[in-house]
């Protein structure tokens, strides 16, 4: 039945990139002999393979399905963060920290990020505490790019959401628990080039199917009216256009959703983040790093860039040649210029016509089809005219979908086949990294620490990667729905960045940071973050369901106070937790002399 669902020729190309993944595990396994080598792959990673493993451990099916499909939202505003993952991301992480990373990391025989920091500020505290949230929270990042994956993966394959977790789960946990390090970054490589080599061919072809790229983004601004209502309201001024800025009023709200959550919080945190920091202590020296720099920016302009300019234009494309769908006029908008607000509907699951989640967009109609002066406002259908919709009306309101249903409409069947592994890739490559990352966390981190049981940690490292595999397919299976994709990211990257990056960075670069400025402030940012997250910001406090005891159903305690609802996190504990480490070491007496000279030697 499978095979005749899909075909027997994409099943057999899977399964071969299957069995290469696996065969660079068990490479990986051949080649750890010891926990160096499976916390950190030897110290000996060539700079390729390292820069490659660091992009494609950044990018996954979180950069691609969930933010492209938040830029055919949001439109391409969301270039920004591509800006700020190569400046941030990639210059300023590898040409200003990745060197003193390396440095100490080799001075301190450190083989976590817990553990570098922990060795840091000579403090047990924090490398646990570090360890226990990474553990806790990066199963809530991978489950994003678990759903990702899954989704598309049942799709194509036309198996059950479910089935395609339970396998794909056990794929990563097998060669990732075999490998280590090494094995991750072995298959990261492979991953890394796929990944590339599909986003290039499906740049590519979308602007080749729009008429060119002047043509394209031409057509893109011309469909800003058919934005829907509830997308304007919150500041939208079009695909190609920045949201309008201001604070105080609900039509700023969309322009502090993009550049606050989704450019800031993932921008700036990717420089705490746990998974990519440990492999800049892969390499033998800065020359290595040095090398990366160049390969990584391009990986990242082409994993990014291309996710979020599809996104964008997947509204021009369907436009023009999009499936046709039905509508009902609900009320009339303009018509002295033949326009009418459209209820869009399409067939369910059980082949009646249902209300594409009570979105609405205006419409064009043609005068020789339609004129709306004779039609009925309430209940009357009609065919919304081909090439004047867009592609959130397609995906039937959920931006998680909109990639999938681009590429499933637009490109050529090969193209979906060669897609898939692309998500696979991207999905594989930055699974695998973070379940190893939860494993040394919970294994090197916290069980060595606590029980006092050095160097002896690799089968309770093993044991950890299933548990946080467990737990991140729980997070996937309860919270499977697509739009939850970028949300559990952006989290993850603002907690780090708020908890971690202010002990991380003063650590590298100022001798006078103590380990009491260090505890405060990876405190302060965990408890200022967590709060804001379960009271203030309306999203995800309202998911939680914990505010609504407080406020008599209210999703967040400044609801009514316009903006900050959505306002990230990471924009509040961030400086706070800056400040805190400031004040509080500058209070506090800086370490021993000798224990400096051998962290900056």
């Amino acid at each position: 039945m499978l095979a005749q669902a899909v075909g027997l020729g994409e099943i057999i190309v899977v399964l071969l990139y299957l069995l290469v993944v696996g065969y660079l595990g068990y490479l990986g396994f051949r080649q750890t002999k010891s926990a160096t080598d499976y916390l950190v792959a030897g110290r000996q990673v060539h700079p390729f393979i390292m820069a490659l493993s660091y992009g494609a451990t950044f990018i996954s099916t979180s950069a691609i399905v969930g933010f492209g499909g938040a830029a055919g939202l949001f439109g391409m505003s969301l270039l920004w963060l591509t800006f700020l993952n190569i400046f941030v991301g990639i210059f300023i992480a590898f040409v200003f920290f990745a060197g003193p990373t390396r440095r100490m990391g080799h001075h301190l025989d450190a083989h976590t990020f817990p553990e570098l920091l922990g060795r840091r500020y000579q403090s047990k505290f924090i490398q646990v505490f570090s360890g226990l949230v990474i553990f806790l929270f990066i199963p809530l990042y991978a489950s994003a790019v678990l759903i990702g994956a899954c989704l598309f993966i049942g799709a194509q394959f036309n198996i059950d959401y479910s089935v395609a977790l339970l396998l794909f789960s056990v794929i990563i946990a097998a060669y990732v628990i075999m490998g280590g390090l090494k094995g991750v970054m072995y298959t990261d490589a492979l991953q890394g080039s796929i990944m590339f080599i599909g986003m290039i061919i499906l740049l590519v072809f979308t602007y080749s199917k729009l008429g060119g790229i002047t043509e394209a983004h031409k057509s893109l601004s011309d469909l800003s009216g058919l934005a829907p209502g509830k997308l304007k309201a919150i500041g939208f001024a079009g695909w190609t256009a920045t949201p309008e800025f201001g604070w105080g009023d609900l039509k700023y709200n969309l322009w502090w959703i993009v550049f606050s959550t989704i450019t800031l919080g993932v921008g700036i945190g990717v420089l705490a983040q746990p998974q990519l920091i440990v492999r800049f202590m892969t390499v033998k020296s800065k020359r290595e790093l040095n090398r990366a720099v160049l390969v990584g920016g391009v990986f990242i302009l082409i994993m990014t860039g291309v996710a979020f300019t599809v996104g964008s234009l997947s509204n021009a494309y369907l436009s023009q040649h999009g499936p046709a769908m039905t509508g009902r006029v609900v009320a009339e908008l303009n018509p002295a210029k033949n326009q009418a607000v459209i209820q869009i509907v399409a067939k369910n699951d059980n082949g009646q016509w249902a209300d594409v989640e009570g979105k609405q967009a205006p419409v064009v109609l043609i005068p020789e089809e339609t004129n709306v002066g004779q039609m009925e406002v309430d209940g009357q259908a009609v065919s919304l005219v081909k090439g004047r919709s867009i592609s959130i009306v397609y995906a039937k309101g959920d931006s998680g979908k909109i990639i999938p249903t681009y590429i499933t409409s637009a490109m050529p069947p090969w193209f979906g086949l060669l897609f898939l592994l692309t998500l696979l890739a991207a999905a594989m490559s930055t699974l695998s990294s973070q379940f190893h990352a939860v494993g040394t966390s919970i294994g090197r981190d916290v069980y060595e620490n606590l029980s006092r049981s050095s160097g002896n940690s690799i089968g309770i490292t093993r044991i950890g990667i299933i548990v946080g595999i467990v737990i991140a397919v729980l997070f996937s299976y309860y919270g499977r729905e697509s739009t939850a994709i970028p949300r559990f990211t952006a989290i993850f990257f603002g907690l780090c960045a708020s908890a971690f990056l202010p002990a991380f960075i003063g650590g590298l670069f100022f001798k006078g940071a103590t380990r009491q400025g260090a505890v405060a402030s990876i405190l302060v940012g965990f408890v200022v973050t967590s709060f804001w997250l379960l009271f203030v910001k309306a999203q995800e406090a309202g998911a939680i369901g914990l505010v609504q005891k407080f406020t008599d159903g209210k999703t967040s305690i400044l609801d009514g106070h316009h903006n900050w609802p959505v306002v990230d996190p990471m924009v509040i504990a961030l400086p706070i937790s800056v400040l805190v480490f400031i004040l509080v070491s500058l209070a506090t007496k800086a370490p021993e002399k000798e224990h400096l000279d051998k962290c900056f030697k």
